[in-house]
């Protein structure tokens, strides 16, 4: 199961892609690999591809505006929030993922849950014990939402992990029904799982990366950073979700 979960993904990837067609260009000692190496390097770091490849899995779930959401019973707000640890005293240092945060504290601001859920990942801070859920409360604290409203799951590890330790205080607490909040190109996997776990929920994306009202140019064709990392993002979700239909 780990080559599927872990090892796998690396060959289904355009990285991966590059990676064998060179190998076999000097295996074979071929030159038509290179070519096609680079061709998949250029098609999947330019815009023009990989924003329309994130901008199609994030199609599935469109953002929904806070008046417009029904209320439940909490608020689920997915991980990968915080990032490299600052000093004390310090603005907090959140990823590129952070308006899930700004997502469950204006929900619960808004008055469309009881209690606001945050996971138990383990960081990468070897001089403390705080899960990143522990940070996130202190922020949301500090934000002006009641400690007693917040809860923390036990520790995860992933997604999966996530959904079923959330399964787990829909038990305990008798609720029925929560608002999970997560990116915009992750929510589809994410709401298979949790539906998966049992978990009953209503959707919120956020942070949605693809501009579906600008029109298309010529730097569109020009290769990006980003635009690689967007097309890696767009495949590694879709492979995890049919991992997760097929193999879980």
């Amino acid at each position: 199961m780990l080559f599927f979960n872990k090892l796998l993904p690396l060959f289904v990837l355009p990285i991966g892609w590059v990676a064998l067609l060179l190998l076999f260009a000097v295996w074979r000692k071929k030159r038509w690999p290179i070519f096609v190496a680079l061709a998949v390097l250029y098609l999947g770091s330019i815009p023009f591809v990989g924003g329309r490849l994130i901008g199609w899995v994030e199609s599935r779930y469109p953002a929904v505006p806070v008046a417009e959401v029904g209320s439940a019973d909490a608020i689920v707000v997915l991980g990968g929030i915080i990032g490299p640890r600052v000093g004390e005293g310090f603005v907090a240092n959140l990823s590129e993922t952070s308006e899930r945060f700004e997502a469950g504290v204006a929900l619960m601001q808004a008055g469309k849950a009881g209690r606001l859920i945050f996971n138990g990942a383990r960081m990468g801070w070897r001089d403390t014990p705080a899960t990143e859920g522990d940070e996130l409360k202190r922020l949301a604290v500090a934000r002006g939402v009641p400690a007693e409203k917040i809860l923390v799951t036990r520790e995860i590890e992933n997604t999966a992990g996530e959904a079923a330790a959330t399964a787990e205080l829909m038990k305990i607490y008798g609720w029925k029904h929560l608002i999970l909040v997560t990116t915009g190109w992750h929510m589809p996997r994410s709401a298979y799982q949790f539906r998966k776990a049992g978990v009953d929920c209503s959707l919120f994306p956020v942070d949605f990366r693809f501009d579906r009202t600008r029109t298309t140019a010529a730097i569109d064709f020009v290769p990006r950073g980003e635009a690689w990392q967007q097309t890696e993002t767009a495949l590694r979700e879709c492979y995890g979700y049919w991992f997760y239909r097929l193999f879980r």
